[in-house]
């Protein structure tokens, strides 16, 4: 079976402890070189998981011309840069969520990559490739629920390290850019549509100066979504979705395991019903999909003007903040 040859810029945890193994594991992946600024992580890096390329440069990977494709996980303030310069090296990217530090600058990238239309460039936002989110999805076009009218939705950790790049502000830190982002993703991916407005309050760190907590409100044309992250608060994940005649809640909606079966339940008419998902890796899912995109020369799952309205509304939950009121997200 043919496959895509991938290379990866940089030794992020979530590359080492996520992308890596679920490449190793992927049937239409084959997982070629690892670049760092240091060579001694690269190499140490590439030793570990029997990688059999390693480089100290980024630049390096992207002149090996074994390479199809690679995967960028690096500090957000760096995702545009490479990618822009994978592109030109003629790499199909995938790049870590958020995509970009703004909206401008994912239009940028999104212009880059229309110079280049046989160069395949997506945001990783894995989750939409687990099966829960994609029976979600029928659920609810299914009618089981009724009309969806309210989503409500959080994600939080804890994490005041002083290094920590999500304690960055030049790095792109705080909770809306690292994990805000999935209820913001998950509330349009749901009402199919962009916010009419949305509300938010939001708490800076005094040192840092990013946000360690945000709680927002999106307001629909057919219902809202209301959501929290948190950068400094206890190991949390959660999502009800509820409609006119149910609901759906989460058992973990964001990162569910990988080495055990997951689950979701409806509720309709008082009656509960249980969904069990087989164990799956939803990083490998998504680099089969993305892929099998390449082999096939198929539309990509995700758009990058998906990713361009995702930081607008990002963008606008800051905005509502510091006006103190709701704002609207489109001109009349």
């Amino acid at each position: 079976m043919e496959k895509i040859k991938w290379g990866i810029l940089g030794t992020a945890t979530i590359a080492v402890e996520q992308m890596i193994p679920a490449m190793l594991k992927s049937e239409l992946s084959e997982l070629v070189a690892i670049a760092s600024r240091s060579i001694a992580k690269a190499e140490k890096t590439a030793k570990k998981f029997k990688v059999p390329k390693y480089f100290g440069s980024y630049e390096e990977l992207l002149t090996d011309d074994e390479i199809h494709a690679v995967y960028i996980p690096l500090p957000n303030n760096l995702h545009v840069e490479w990618a822009i310069k994978a592109i030109q090296a003629r790499k199909h990217v995938l790049i870590e969520k958020p995509i970009a530090l703004s909206s401008q600058q994912t239009l940028v990238l999104m212009n880059e990559a229309k110079n280049h239309p046989d160069i395949k460039v997506m945001e990783a936002f894995m989750y939409k490739f687990h099966p829960q989110w994609k029976k979600t999805i029928e659920l609810i076009d299914a009618g089981e629920i009724g009309t969806l009218k309210m989503i409500n939705s959080s994600f939080s950790f804890f994490d005041d390290a002083k290094e920590s790049i999500t304690n960055s502000k030049e790095f792109g830190g705080g909770s809306l850019m690292d994990i805000g982002c999935y209820s913001i993703s998950v509330s349009r991916l749901l009402f199919k549509s962009e916010p009419k407005s949305v509300l938010a309050s939001i708490e800076y760190h005094p040192a840092y100066e990013i946000d360690i907590l945000a709680t927002g409100i999106l307001e629909f044309e057919n219902g809202s979504s209301s959501f929290f992250c948190a950068t400094q608060l206890d190991n949390t994940q959660q999502a009800q979705i509820f409609g006119t005649k149910g609901s759906i809640r989460f058992e973990l909606p964001f990162n569910p395991p990988n080495d055990r079966s997951s689950k979701l339940w409806l509720t309709k008419d008082d009656i509960v019903t249980e969904f069990e998902f087989e164990i799956c890796d939803q990083y490998t899912l998504q680099v089969d999909a993305f892929s099998a995109a390449i082999l096939e020369n198929s539309t990509i799952p995700l758009q990058l003007n998906d990713s361009v309205n995702n930081m607008i509304v990002l963008e606008k939950l800051r905005e509502s903040h510091s006006l103190g009121r709701r704002v609207k997200t489109q001109e009349e």
